[in-house]
C-alpha cells in the first residue's frame, strides 16, 4: 500500500502517522510496531516512537508506504 498523508503542522509523531494513515488501529498499535523494528524512516529502521516526522520523509514497513508531504493552506 502506497499512501501520501499531508500534514498541516511541522511535524507529526511517527506512531500518529501510522495511526492516521490507517497502518495501525490505534496509537498503541503503532507504538508497538515500532518497538518491534517493524517500521522504517527514509530507509532506516526508527526504533523511537514520537520520532518526529517532516514533510519529505517516506516511512515504510512491510507491505506499506507512506510519503508525508506539507498540507496546502
Amino acid at each position: 500500500m502506497n499512501e501520501t498523508v499531508a500534514i498541516q503542522r511541522e511535524f507529526i509523531a511517527l506512531c500518529d502517522l501510522l495511526k492516521v494513515a490507517g497502518i495501525a488501529d490505534s496509537g498503541g498499535m503503532g507504538k508497538q510496531m515500532v518497538a518491534e523494528g517493524l517500521v522504517s524512516v527514509d530507509g532506516a529502521v526508527e526504533l523511537r516512537k514520537t520520532c518526529k516526522i517532516r514533510p519529505g520523509q517516506t516511512v515504510s514497513g512491510e507491505g506499506f508506504e507512506i510519503r508525508v508531504v506539507a498540507a496546502d493552506d
